[in-house]
């Protein structure tokens, strides 16, 4: 009996990771990774005015260089028995396509046009436009379109950057036929499907990003979206009507990309696309009472549940959405807008000198670049966390959860003459578990309870102050995902069963999934410690929130 193998590709903030697995037994063949080119000079993106825009170009050399690299480490056998292909993106990460389904910025006169590139998930240029929103889902004139999203619109969805774009961009408002979220688009290129009412959007994506349920009948109603700017009214017949899950298949792959991907197989599914962190939950074992953590420059928390027959509203998180991470399940999802971001903040303040002063001195922040951060963690490990740790809020690039607000600014407490950089550092990561922490209370104190922690991510894998840290904070273990690229892991899962190789994700998981690799186990001490300090963060974000929004 042939074995049969699927592909599963990961779209990060920085690069593209493609994974051939087994199906039968989750077996990682091969993988490859390529970094996005025109993101790695810095081009489309202002941080100052949190501007952050990626190239569709990128995306599709990313997808053929990963892939084709991938398949020929795994060889040629390999390369003719693959069933099934699945891929997750970051999220919301929306872009204004053509008639076609063909991204604006591919076509020769918006090449160069930021607007008509993907707005990454971490853009944050429509802050205004996500508090018209809300304050419109609030006013009671119209139902509440925000109620299954925790109550608050974000600067870093769909609709908001919408609004921002047509706004703004006159030229780009008038080219746009619709708008596809990254994780749509690419399925719909990798099966030849250009028919934007066919094409099969993502569920995780429409209910945790653009407001849809089936409550609604779909997407907000148009007397909403009128009232918001009568072009989205007109723009809600160009979107679509129904969600799919993960599990579904999206089409055939098209002969033009398996010749392109180097993919011999003639008949291979691809599963409809979702998002890095949902995807990744499922590769890291998600199940009901663990709180997944998906730890990268930002985090995704993401809970399941069984769904209810009498309606519970979640507050404060970023979606609860019927089939978003296990179909069959309610997905809720949570999050921080900076982590490892944080630290890389951090970094770049350090060795802002460096790179100012000259050709000499930059080779050597460049070389510096990789060993600040872990000479940093080894020195911070050694501080005891007390009074002379400065207590920071984890706001660096805004409020995802509790209560989106990507307004909101970091802050500091604690600095003296004797403050030095490891002490800052410890602060930064302290913050960022009291954030972890305080998105588990969130969900606790609204009876979704956490029996376990779950990590999975490059921080995870590679910091264990980080993780040390978080356990004791957190008073609970946190177990560490065995994979190291369990997101792609996951997406490769789904694609399992949507080529019907897996009954179910479950099964799926069962057969696929590679277990934890270790646990970092808190100490009671310091969990009493850390509760202290925990209350001066909580404080101190109160203090900061009342400040900013006068």
């Amino acid at each position: 009996m042939k074995r049969k193998y699927v592909i599963g590709i990961d779209y990060g903030t920085d690069s593209a990771r493609a994974l051939v697995v087994d199906c039968a037994n989750g077996k990682e063949i091969s993988s490859a990774v390529h970094n996005y080119g025109r993101w790695a000079q810095g081009k489309y993106c202002k941080p100052a005015d949190n501007i952050f825009r990626q190239h569709p170009q990128d995306y599709i050399e990313a997808l053929q260089s990963s892939v084709k690299n991938a398949l020929k480490k795994a060889g040629a056998a390999v390369s003719a028995n693959i069933v099934g292909i699945a891929v997750d993106t970051t999220g919301s990460t929306p872009v204004a396509v053509d008639a076609n389904g063909t991204p604006l910025a591919l076509h020769g006169e918006f090449r160069e046009d930021p607007d008509a590139m993907f707005i990454l998930w971490k853009d944050h240029s429509s802050i205004s436009e996500a508090e018209e929103i809300n304050a419109l889902a609030h006013s009671g004139r119209f139902e509440d379109f925000t109620k299954y999203s925790g109550g608050t619109y974000s600067s870093e969805w769909f609709w908001a950057k919408i609004l921002h774009t047509i706004r703004k961009n006159r030229k780009v408002a008038r080219a746009a036929v619709s708008w596809m979220e990254h994780c749509d688009w690419i399925p719909a290129l990798l099966t030849g499907n250009k028919d934007l009412l066919t094409i099969k959007r993502s569920r995780c994506a429409a209910g945790h990003k653009a407001m849809w349920h089936r409550a609604f009948g779909g997407l907000p109603h148009e007397a909403f979206l009128k009232a918001l700017d009568p072009r989205l009214a007109s723009l809600r017949g160009r979107l679509f009507q129904d969600t799919y899950c993960s599990d579904q298949s999206a089409g055939l792959l098209s002969g033009e990309w398996a010749a392109k991907l180097g993919i011999r197989s003639q008949h291979v599914v691809v599963a409809v696309g979702a998002f890095d962190a949902h995807m990744g939950a499922v590769g890291g074992l998600i199940k009901p009472g663990a709180l997944m953590k998906i730890v990268g420059t930002s985090t995704c928390d993401m809970m399941v549940a069984p769904t209810q027959k009498k309606e519970k509203f979640i507050k404060g998180i970023c979606g609860q959405v019927d089939g978003s991470i296990i179909p069959g399940m309610l997905g809720l999802e949570a999050g921080q807008s900076a982590f490892g971001d944080f630290y890389a903040w951090f970094r770049s303040i350090l060795l802002w000198p460096l790179l100012k002063s000259g050709t000499k001195t930059a080779k050597c922040a460049e070389d510096l670049k990789h060993k600040i951060i872990p000479l940093l963690s080894t020195a911070a490990a050694k501080i005891r966390p007390d009074d002379d740790v400065p207590i920071f809020t984890d706001w660096i690039n805004g409020r995802r959860t509790p209560f989106a607000d990507q307004s909101l600014k970091s802050s500091v407490i604690g600095l003296d003459m004797g403050t030095d950089a490891a002490h800052i550092f410890r602060g930064i990561v302290e913050a960022t578990a009291f954030g972890s922490r305080c998105i588990r209370e969130c969900f606790q104190t609204q009876g979704v309870e956490t029996k376990e922690i779950i990590a999975l991510g490059g921080i995870a894998k590679k910091s264990p102050f980080v993780m040390q840290t978080l356990a004791d904070v957190m008073g609970m273990p946190v177990k560490v995902v065995k994979s190291e690229q369990a997101c792609a892991l996951g997406a490769a899962m789904f694609a399992a069963v949507a080529c019907g190789a897996h009954r179910n994700v479950r099964a799926a998981q069962d057969a696929m999934g590679g277990g934890f690799e270790k646990t970092y186990r808190p100490a009671k001490a310091l969990f009493k410690v850390y509760s202290a300090r925990y209350k001066k963060y909580l404080q101190l974000a109160g203090a900061t929130e009342k400040e900013l929004k006068h």
